[in-house]
């Protein structure tokens, strides 16, 4: 979308924002880097009318309270699409809170659409091809060339007409009162990080699989990775990639020849980065045995056959329910919410009401299912 506005100034955001509270709906959609950056963050807002698209540049502007005015406007519907991220990372940046919220994902999800990426449903409901080139492009270069700028406007332009035709189609189903509830609340989402716990290493992969002296290399890897991403601003898996940690970790090489047989590192990282991996290793092996690393593990809750039991009706009314209405099982009732319905073993309508983990629209649509499967 070759007319998009792209806006640095703060002349210019204070303009668009003005006008683009006069036209709701808008649709906002945010471009990160984290596919190539240590430090994520938004670096790119693509803002949607019906008739205009704006790019707002976060680089280029120190302030941009305007769009969180934007975003907390009643009067205005905003329109994302998978929108978990975006205002997640909205507000682990800037502090923004969006209201009155529209999820063409969650829309799609609701209607049983096989098919809910953008590209997708915008090719079926709208007949538009979106371009791919540029999806795994670096927003925090600068300057952004010119196509770019039209990948990114093509995010948003395109959602309000999507937006109609879903609430269309959900009406049509009687689902509209589904999406309502499921729009106000991710109105609640916020930011939640990874615990800053020095236990990251733990969430490899394969990590727990380890023996105490490979768990505290795996941890020294970690720690020099991190390091090394830090000072030079790049992701982690640029760096070197967690199967390699892994594989060093599990070899314990002590010369360089060793590193030349560990599987999953290549060559040429192994030449890279040798003397470095061979002093974490050196490190962890220099631990005492007494303060190496040792994973607790949480003892298991007895056996209850009656609760397996349980879950096994309930899952399969729930399976059964979903094909009728033509719509994903884990859309219509996920594992939570079976477990919890389980647990509580419910016997009317009202018990079944009282489950914090089920919405209200799927009491109404499952919920007659759920209940027959328990008596």
């Amino acid at each position: 979308m070759s007319d998009a506005r792209y806006v640095a100034t703060p002349e210019a955001l204070a303009e668009v924002i003005a006008a683009f509270r006069r036209e709701s709906p808008v649709a906002v959609d945010t471009e990160a880097a984290s596919f190539h950056r240590f430090v994520d963050r938004v670096y790119l807002i693509q803002l949607s009318t019906r008739r205009a698209t704006a790019i707002v540049d976060p680089v280029a502007l120190a302030e941009l309270a305007p769009v969180g005015t934007l975003l907390a406007d009643p009067a205005v519907e905003k329109i994302f699409h998978d929108a978990d991220y975006d205002l997640r990372t909205l507000d682990r940046d800037y502090g923004f809170r969006a209201v009155r919220i529209f999820d063409t994902r969650v829309a799609a999800q609701l209607a049983g659409e096989p098919g809910i990426g953008l590209a997708a449903l915008l090719d079926k409901y709208l007949g538009i091809k979106l371009s791919k080139v540029h999806q795994k492009a670096d927003w925090s270069q600068r300057p952004l060339t010119p196509g770019m700028l039209a990948y990114a406007a093509d995010d948003t332009a395109h959602l309000p007409s999507l937006r109609d035709a879903l609430e269309r189609r959900l009406r049509e189903l009687s689902r509209w009162e589904w999406a309502e509830e499921e729009f106000l609340r991710l109105e609640g989402l916020r930011w939640t990080g990874p615990a800053d716990d020095g236990a990251a290493y733990l969430r490899v992969k394969g990590a727990k699989a380890l023996r105490p002296r490979q768990l505290a290399t795996l941890r020294e890897l970690y720690a020099w990775r991190e390091g090394v991403a830090r000072r030079e601003d790049k992701a982690q898996f640029r760096i070197i990639g967690n199967e390699s940690l892994l594989g060093v970790s599990r070899a314990l090489p002590r010369t360089a020849e060793d590193l030349t047989r560990v599987p999953d590192l290549p060559a040429s990282l192994a030449r890279r980065h040798g003397p470095a991996l061979l002093e974490a290793v050196e490190r962890a092996a220099a631990i005492p045995e007494k303060d190496l690393p040792r994973l607790e593990r949480p003892p298991r809750p007895p056996h209850d056959p009656a609760f397996d039991l349980r879950q096994e009706k309930l899952k399969a009314a729930r399976n059964a329910r979903a094909a009728e209405l033509g719509i994903d099982p884990g859309v219509l009732c996920g594992r939570v919410g079976l477990e919890a319905v389980a647990r509580v073993n419910p016997k009317d309508r009202a018990g079944l009401s009282s489950i914090g983990e089920l919405r209200r629209w799927q009491v109404t649509a499952v919920g007659d299912a759920l209940l027959a499967a328990l008596a």
